[in-house]
């Protein structure tokens, strides 16, 4: 990996099946392309957390998909790639199942405006009136 490589993502992603490392490598890469000052991190003992002034967003491998979870739930979608929690208070998720083909410019927007937003102070103090 590169000097922005967490060992504890190494290790996690190290672990997965193929078709599931795949997708995440892809995901890391697309957060790295994002920001240059996005950090990667370990939380909740082993989940990869990309944080920069605040989570951005994380990964989770699960028996049939892995999830994209977005810590923003203001962020715009107009592609429609989001396709959990909606409606949540505190975040969202992009599912991607083995084979899906990930919409690489439509999730980086969802990332760069997740960032911009973080710099700004975050989502809960722009949503306030």
């Amino acid at each position: 990996m590169t000097g922005r490589a967490h060992p504890g993502v190494d290790a996690y992603i190290a672990e997965l099946p193929e078709w599931q490392r795949l997708i995440c490598e892809q995901l890391r890469h697309l957060v790295w392309a994002v920001d240059p000052d996005i950090e990667e991190t370990v939380k909740r003992t082993v989940q990869p957390y990309f944080v920069l002034d605040g989570n951005v967003c994380a990964l989770l491998a699960t028996r049939d998909h892995v999830n994209l979870f977005l810590y923003d739930p203001t962020v715009s979608d107009p592609e429609g790639v989001v396709n959990q929690g909606h409606g949540n208070a505190t975040g969202r998720a992009i599912q991607v199942f083995k084979n899906d083909e990930i919409n690489l410019d439509a999730v980086s927007g969802i990332l760069s405006e997740i960032v911009a937003h973080n710099r700004q102070g975050g989502w809960r103090r722009l949503a306030k009136p």
